[in-house]
Formats: structure tokens, sequence, C-alpha cells
């Protein structure tokens, strides 16, 4: 059972400035203070996020022109909604990292069980787009939200929860290593029929977490050896219902043409088989993208000069990272690349830092999925992966997608002030005055 009361004594944990301010200074003056003055946690990460979402405003207004004029909408407009929900996703990032995160350890599990019969409800009754069902429609804002961003973060609280808990036993068949890899099993084949790529992001990323949670090697490479199993199957029936000769799809027998097999069997021939003289519909975003990364060349051609913004499709969400080598050239995707490594960095650095086992693998769970996806959607654009349709992390024009990004940061910086408080609390006896030092020795 969780106990409500607890939580909300731990939600907002004063930090030990405020604890011994005096009242006086409390109350309103407290709230109505500087924001910069109460954000804590790594600066570096801040400053990362900051960097991303000007850059975000800058792409986005940028690269929907031809959408604003499908749409009969102005270009400003969307420039404001992306600006708009920077500025509510920061306030996330900062209320999520003034919350104590060992809150996420106690709501893990209440968020894991809510996710399971939403991803199930957005499969049977989800909006339709490409015979997936991803989303679902909220029905008051009438905004779509994708279940999917939600069981993620929920999955990799609860997955972090139980390894810490399990440490004892986790190189145990049936009272460690079941208990880590059921949960991931359940939320991955519930995402899968409708979005088959995040749930082998989300896959991955839980098989490298398991890996540095010391979980047993050999029971590692059996799940993925299983999980190899479907792709193996999906990548025959590409290779056997293709036709080299017309270089022409098969049509797919029975069950294999329902729901979006067809999707994903296209997608790998086209990977497989295509080449640059391929003037298909289904290489057209390849071509474009391409065409975009060629434009580029070193420097670029620069800020809201993109021509393939035009007549790249989704050049706002999938295919941004195109536009920022065509605008910036390589030198700016290069640079996009390092700022997400260095994100990574800065995690793996806290996790090594932070001496509770929960708040270390939730850093580094939330961090991996978020420069694992950066690293999918960049490989994408640069033709090294089949089309996924993932997004780039804080960059792309996006929805529940950013709003969820904004939280699982908010969550690591939440975890990095637990780790700067505890690293303040920590005197080194070097540091102390003598007066000090003898007044300690005395009481004891």
């Amino acid at each position: 059972m969780i106990n409500f009361k607890n939580i909300l004594n731990q939600v907002f944990v004063p930090s030990s400035d405020e604890a011994s301010a005096p009242s006086s200074f409390k109350g309103l003056g407290d709230m109505s203070g500087n924001l910069v003055s109460k954000t804590k946690g790594d600066k570096v990460i801040w400053a990362i996020v900051v960097i991303l979402t000007l850059a975000s405003l800058l792409l986005v207004y940028s690269s929907t022109g031809s959408l604003a004029y499908r749409l009969s909408k102005s270009n400003e407009s969307y420039l404001f909604k992306q600006f708009a929900l920077i500025i509510i996703g920061l306030l996330i990032i900062y209320f999520a990292h003034r919350i104590n995160y060992t809150i996420y350890s106690k709501v893990a599990l209440f968020g894991f069980i809510l996710a399971m019969p939403l991803l199930v409800f957005t499969l049977l009754y989800g909006v339709q787009l490409n015979e997936g069902s991803r989303w679902i429609k909220l029905p008051v804002i009438n905004q779509t939200f994708q279940t999917s961003d939600l069981a993620k973060l929920a999955l990799f609280m609860y997955l972090s929860r139980t390894l810490s808990r399990k440490q004892d036993v986790i190189k145990d068949f049936k009272k460690g290593f079941l208990h880590v890899i059921i949960p991931v099993a359940i939320i991955c084949l519930l995402i899968a029929p409708a979005n088959l790529s995040t749930a082998l992001l989300i896959g991955g990323t839980s098989i490298l977490l398991m890996f540095i949670g010391r979980v047993s090697t050999k029971h590692i490479l059996l799940t993925i050896a299983l999980a190899m199993l479907p792709i193996v199957f999906l990548i025959s029936v590409a290779v056997s219902n293709y036709d080299k000769t017309t270089h022409e799809s098969k049509k797919l027998p029975g069950i294999l043409s329902m729901g979006r097999i067809p999707t994903w069997v296209s997608r790998i021939q086209t990977f497989l088989y295509s080449t640059k003289e391929d003037e298909s519909e289904k290489l057209y975003q390849i071509n474009q993208a391409k065409i975009a990364i060629a434009n580029g060349g070193l420097i670029g051609r620069g800020p809201g000069n993109s021509m393939q913004r035009n007549f790249l499709p989704h050049c706002y969400s999938d295919f941004i990272y195109a536009i920022i080598i065509e605008e910036y050239g390589l030198v700016g995707a290069a640079v996009m690349f390092c700022i997400y490594l260095l994100f990574l960095y800065r995690c793996i650095r806290l996790y090594r830092k932070c001496p509770f086992a929960f708040g270390a693998f939730l850093a580094l769970a939330l961090s991996f999925t978020l420069v694992i996806q950066a690293i999918a959607n960049m490989g994408v654009n640069v033709g090294l992966f089949p089309n996924t349709g993932v997004t780039l992390p804080l960059v792309s024009m996006g929805g529940s997608s950013f709003i969820f990004t904004c939280l699982s940061i908010g969550i690591i910086l939440s975890v990095a002030r637990n780790v700067e408080q505890l690293e303040g609390a920590q005197i080194p006896e070097t540091a102390k005055v003598p007066a000090e030092a003898a007044a300690e020795k005395g009481n004891h």
C-alpha cells in the first residue's frame, strides 16, 4: 500500500538553506523568489536543455513553412505553439527536479499498473494512423496522447526500483531475473503491434540496464536470443517475398498481411534493396533527406535557408536532423551529436556518484532511452537504419513525447539535486577550521 501521507511529506524537500531561513522570509516572498536561485542539480544538463530547446525554436520555425501553407496557417502559429510547449516543458523539468526522487520509487508500481490498460485501450480504440493505433484522444482538451510515452517512463521507474531491491538475488532466475524481465516483456508486447521501433528501443534500453544492474549474462543472452526470433522472421519474410527481377514486393499471404506487418516488411525491403536510382514513393522521404544532407555540405546553407523543407515530409519531427545538416552543415550535425553524448556522459557521471541504487539506475535508464532515441533518429536521417518514426528528443516539434522527455530530464535532475545536497552535507576534515574540528572531537 502506498502511504500518501508520507509521500506528501516528502514531495518537496527543502534544501538546507531553505530549512534554516527565518519564517519572515518564507511564504509569499519565497513563492515569488528567483527560480534560478532555486534551480539545483547538474548545471551542464540544465545548459544542454536550454541549448536544445533554443535550437528547437529555430528549427521548428524554419521547417514548418510547407505545413503551414498546406493547412492555411501562419508559420508563426507553429513557432508560438512550440514556444508555449517549451515553457510548459521547462516548468515540468523545474517542478520534477524539486521533488524528492524517492517518490518516483513509491509511484512506480502505480504507474506501471496504469500503463497496461492504457496500452490495451490504445490498441483497441486508439486513433488509427498507418494501420497502427498509438494515440488516444483526451476528451476535455481534445488533444492526442501517445500512451507509449507514459508506459516507457513508468517501466523504467519500476525496473529501476526492482533492480535496486533485488540486488541480493539478482543472479537467481526465479527470485531475480523473472521479476525484472516480465514487466519489460509485457510493455514491449503491448507496444509492438502499433509501434515496433519504440518497443525495440525500450527492450534494448532495458537489456542494457539489466546488464549494468548485474543480471546474469546467461539470462541476458537468452533474452536477446528470444527477442531476435521475430526480427529474424520479419527479415526472412521480407527477403523471401521480394522479386529481385522486377524490384517489387510480392503479396504477403494470410496472417502476414494483417496489421502493420506489411509496413514493417516494406521498410526492411526498402532498406535492403533500394538503390540511389530508385524513385519509388517508398523512397521519397529517404531521397529527399539525402538531398538535404548533400545541400548542407560542411557548414550548411545557413539558418532558415533550407530548400528541402518544402519537399521532405515530417521535416519538423522525424526528419528534422536532415534539416539541421542542410542549414548548419556537418559541423552543426556533429555539434548536435556531441551535445547528446555530453548529456549521456553527465548522467553516467551522476550514476557513479549517486550512493543509492534506485536513483543511480533511474538516471541511467532515462538517459539511455533519450540518447538511444536521438541516435536512432539521426541514423534514420542519414540512411543507417530503416525508417522508424522516432523523433529527436527536445528538438523535434512535439506533443506528449516532448512533455514526457521533459519529465524524464526533470527526474534525472532530481537525482542530481539529491547527490548535490549529499555532497554539500559531507564537509571534508581538511576543510574544517581548527575550532570546528576541536569542538567535534570534544563532543565524541
